[in-house]
């Protein structure tokens, strides 16, 4: 079904201050989850080769446990989100906490790299009315996504089908960054590439696909 690619347009009605699409008609590649000594580096190697610019939703521990990868994706051009500091999913936090779930990873690409993210998206996908005002009082826009490939199952013919049914040119489409899908990632961003080429779609950059 749609909806489990894609989320229904009801569920973007309401949190419409949140991005589903680009606003551009150009493709968003995201990654989630990293930065990851195994996976990351593969990935901006592959997205360099590529000449496409990325957004990579952090989770703050990673961030300070890989600070030389995530020098790396900032020199190589690319934004970073914050994907909270734990992963912890806010539904279920209580407000403070889910707060300083957000503050405290912001915080730590702050203080370790003076750089001042925009961008959030929750662990998970899971957000709820609460969790909208704190991202909103927070000030970061939430960026969602309209294609979810499903790669974190490491199944490329799940990404594939993914790809090939619901693929559209103003499409963010959702990665992972992460060991979940570390054997099929490259081959992912290979066959989403040759599909955009083929129906004659467009890469953005972050700032011209989210302003």
């Amino acid at each position: 079904m749609k909806l489990h690619y894609n989320p229904p347009s009801v569920i973007k009605r309401f949190f419409n201050q949140f991005y589903w699409d680009t606003v551009n008609s150009k493709i968003l590649l995201t990654f989630d989850d990293g930065p990851n000594r195994v996976t990351t580096e593969k990935i901006l190697s592959e997205l360099n080769r590529l000449n496409i610019k990325a957004l990579f939703f952090c989770v703050g521990n990673n961030v300070d446990r890989y600070e030389e990868v995530v020098k790396q994706i900032l020199e190589e051009g690319h934004t970073i989100g914050n994907h909270t500091y734990n992963h912890n999913i806010i539904t279920s936090l209580e407000t403070e906490n889910a707060q300083l779930e957000i503050i405290k990873c912001s915080s730590t690409l702050l203080d370790n790299f003076n750089y001042v993210t925009d961008y959030f998206r929750p662990p998970h996908g899971k957000f709820n009315f609460k969790t909208k005002r704190i991202i909103v009082e927070s000030g970061l826009r939430c960026v969602m996504w309209s294609l979810l490939t499903y790669d974190y199952q490491n199944d490329f013919k799940k990404v594939k089908f993914a790809v090939d049914n619901y693929l559209t040119k103003n499409s963010i489409i959702i990665l992972h960054d992460s060991n979940k899908s570390k054997n099929i990632i490259i081959d992912s961003i290979n066959y989403i590439v040759d599909k955009v080429q083929e129906k004659d779609f467009r890469f953005g950059e972050v700032r011209e696909c989210l302003k």
